[in-house]
């Protein structure tokens, strides 16, 4: 290898101006080739601002060493692929909360438009579907979240919560007016359910169960919708 070889190399992408950064690998075609990244959801970055570049590591020019390129890559972007200003959209096969939140609307708005899979139910057999669903998890145990502690649900929402926020995510994308008349929605719409307990057949909205199962020392998911 001559000292203008191509070469194969890690390299990190910040911006003047913002504090946002992207890590990749290459392997050059001839030495010193241009190369500033290949982003996808995240080039209005590019666009926006001024890149830099900063080689961070050189690699064999040979399959291990591209091999192990993409391993030293992967060991510095799952640290960071879910924080505010990292740009990477995924890390071996693993993809972000913003890029999997942002692939799953782009589904759901195809299948909607097509009629397929749920778009392609009665409000019924949605609803029986959803039922038969929950009552085949809780017999047999199969919820990844019923398998949990409490404090390990409560550890889990916390995080959720902290990235939707830091990502501006569901409701944090809300306007305060929006967020408002949503409350006042799921409120009305939880008051409209019906719930009955399964050991002693008595019926009430969610909360108003929660309090007659707790007073008599009943398990709160000990219970079945009805309405």
């Amino acid at each position: 290898m001559t000292y203008k070889s191509p070469r194969i190399y890690l390299y990190k992408i910040t911006f003047e101006e913002v504090p946002y950064y992207y890590y990749g690998v290459h392997k050059e075609k001839y030495f010193n080739e241009e190369y500033w990244g290949s982003p996808v959801s995240n080039k209005w970055c590019w666009e926006l601002y001024t890149p830099k570049k900063q080689i961070l590591e050189l690699f064999d020019y040979t399959n291990e060493g591209w091999i192990e390129a993409n391993k030293v890559e992967q060991r510095l972007i799952k640290p960071v692929l879910n924080v505010k200003w990292c740009l990477n959209e995924g890390c071996g096969g693993v993809f972000s909360f913003k890029a999997s939140s942002e692939a799953g609307k782009k589904g759901s708005a195809k299948n909607k438009k097509n009629k397929i899979g749920i778009f392609s139910m009665t409000k019924g057999e949605l609803s029986l579907a959803g039922k038969k669903s929950y009552e085949s998890r809780i017999k047999n145990g199969t919820d990844g979240l019923l398998k949990l502690t409490k404090e390990e649900r409560q550890e889990m929402g916390s995080k959720m919560g902290k990235i939707t926020y830091e990502l501006g995510l569901g409701v944090h994308s809300l306007t305060k007016e929006q967020k408002s008349e949503a409350g006042k929605k799921g409120i009305r719409a939880t008051l409209s359910q019906k719930w009955m307990c399964l050991e002693t057949g008595y019926t009430a909205n969610p909360g108003a169960l929660t309090t007659y199962q707790k007073a008599r020392g009943i398990e709160t998911s000990k219970r079945k919708r009805i309405v």
